[in-house]
């Protein structure tokens, strides 16, 4: 299956996504051993990567814009009611990261000039840089804030 690099206005900043991390890798210049975000589109499509630990499945359920660390190691972030919706009910899950190179400030012409495909929404002209997610870390028995 072919996979397209994004780039578009997510939830929390105007970013790269992906369903292959290499094409954010190659995009970033960044080096392949970080993990990325994975931005899923509903609870049920998360199940099918992690487990949330029972005692915060409500967290996760009403959390906005917060990712979380699950005990396997891996990230997420679930995204709900927002324009990025557009592009994640399509593809279920995807790879995220900021639209810049690893490291650096946005820049505009250098992510539309390595990006594929260009997401924008009509009724909104100015794409922003918001504030980060939060991120939480989630074990068996406690929660740690990270960020």
């Amino acid at each position: 299956m072919q996979t397209n690099l994004f780039l578009t206005q997510t939830d929390t900043t105007i970013g790269f996504v992906s369903q292959d991390s290499k094409k954010i890798d190659q995009a970033k210049k960044r080096k392949p051993n970080k993990h990325y975000i994975k931005v899923v589109n509903s609870l049920e499509t998360l199940k099918r990567f992690s487990r949330v630990p029972n005692k915060y499945k409500n967290a996760v359920r009403r959390a906005k814009r917060t990712t979380f660390i699950m005990p396997n190691g891996l990230s997420f972030r679930v995204v709900k009611n927002t324009e990025h919706n557009l592009l994640l009910d399509r593809l279920y899950w995807v790879y995220s990261s900021s639209a810049n190179l690893s490291g650096a400030e946005y820049d505009e012409a250098y992510a539309k000039e390595n990006t594929e495909v260009l997401v924008s929404f009509p009724k909104k002209k100015d794409r922003k840089e918001r504030k980060a997610s939060r991120i939480y870390k989630l074990s068996q028995n406690n929660i740690r804030s990270i960020r």
